[in-house]
């Protein structure tokens, strides 16, 4: 099995762009909108991919995430936050081989314990450049078809049964949907998905999204809406990693920690703040949203449509910003191909990684 996770992937893209290869594909095969996990964001997502389970299982419910005991606060890129079984780890207790390859290099990091091989476009190995020529600037339009294309190599000199291959949202960050770059930037990755299946004909193809992605024209300063009602809390953006070009830290969904004798009245306050469309508790997040109540925080806040929430003593809203987190950009098309799917429904993106389970490797 080949799973494609095309970071970023709005089903607006695919319907305004022309994608060829993969509307023959999913002629042949099926092709759905399914939903994502929440937040929408993309190491919560590719973690559900790879263990076929949700954050309240794997544990991985931020690109970001504040160890309330420590104070610290820590990118979410090493394995060992990862608390449920990948993929690549079950492939290897059975004796098969596994292939991971990403654009950024944090989810080669975060998600190879366990690959028999594991490549990323910003740290690829020498017989790769060589073969295929430098992968261009992760900030850049041509980066994934780069990226798709490095898996055909990889597979050519280390044959496996699963292969993981996961891109960059940096393109959907920066164009809409009918933006000649949008075009531009699909028909790569269309052509490096046909070039994929043609060399592996028998192999099953599965392709999907971590996310959406949405305009965004409003930022809601969490911290200092409550610390004008009196209440000190300390806002965390979720969507925050080192690949700040793409979002500028600015999602639609953050951990408030807080004391809990000021969750009450944080929670009214929050409840009438413009921009905010849900302010849960703790544990109504982790039982409504399916994560891990010890790793989010007191308050969970995600964002209508246009909304994201960020600090502006550290950022100012960008421009034509676009951006993911909340349940906004939750929808993500999914793509099954050449496989028996006759007992299987696909309805999010996590159920990629159940099909690779319960069929490859069962």
């Amino acid at each position: 099995a080949i799973i494609v996770c095309i970071d970023g992937f709005d089903p607006e893209y695919l319907e305004a762009c022309d994608m060829p290869v993969f509307t023959q594909l999913a002629a042949v095969g099926q092709l759905t909108v399914g939903r994502s996990m929440m937040p929408s964001v993309t190491n919560v997502n590719n973690v559900s991919l790879v263990t076929a389970s949700y954050p309240e299982v794997h544990g991985i419910c931020s690109n970001y995430w504040l160890i309330r005991d420590s104070g610290e606060e820590v990118y979410t890129e090493s394995s060992e936050y990862i608390l449920a079984e990948t993929m690549f780890q079950r492939a290897r207790s059975l004796g098969k081989r596994s292939v991971l390859i990403t654009s950024k290099d944090k989810l080669r990091t975060l998600l190879s314990d366990g690959a028999t091989v594991s490549v990323s476009s910003e740290r690829p190995p020498d017989w790769l450049v060589k073969e295929l020529g430098p992968p261009p600037e992760i900030y850049s339009v041509e980066v994934n078809g780069w990226t798709i294309r490095a898996a055909g190599l990889v597979l050519q000199r280390h044959p496996a049964e699963v292969v993981y291959v996961t891109t960059t949202d940096y393109a959907m960050h920066t164009y809409a949907p009918d933006e000649p770059e949008s075009a531009r930037h699909m028909a790569l990755l269309d052509e490096a998905i046909g070039g994929l299946v043609d060399a592996n004909p028998d192999a099953t193809l599965l392709v999907t999204a971590d996310h959406g992605m949405s305009p965004k024209t409003r930022m809601v300063d969490v911290s200092g809406v409550l610390a004008a009602r009196g209440i000190r809390a300390r806002a965390v953006p979720i969507i925050k990693d080192r690949y700040v070009v793409h979002h500028a830290n600015l999602g639609g969904c953050a951990y408030v920690y807080l004391d809990e004798a000021d969750v009450p009245a944080a929670l009214d306050v929050l409840g009438d703040t413009p921009g905010v469309e849900d302010a849960l508790r703790r544990e109504e997040a982790a039982s409504e949203l399916r994560l891990l109540a010890d790793r989010i925080g007191d308050i969970v806040v995600t964002g209508d449509r246009v909304t994201v929430f960020g600090d502006p003593s550290e950022v100012e809203l960008p421009p034509g910003l676009r951006s993911h987190g909340s349940h906004h950009e939750r929808d993500v098309p999914i793509l099954a191909y050449n496989g028996d799917f006759r007992d299987f429904s696909f309805a999010e993106n996590r159920d990629l990684g159940r099909y690779v389970f319960d069929d490859v490797l069962a």
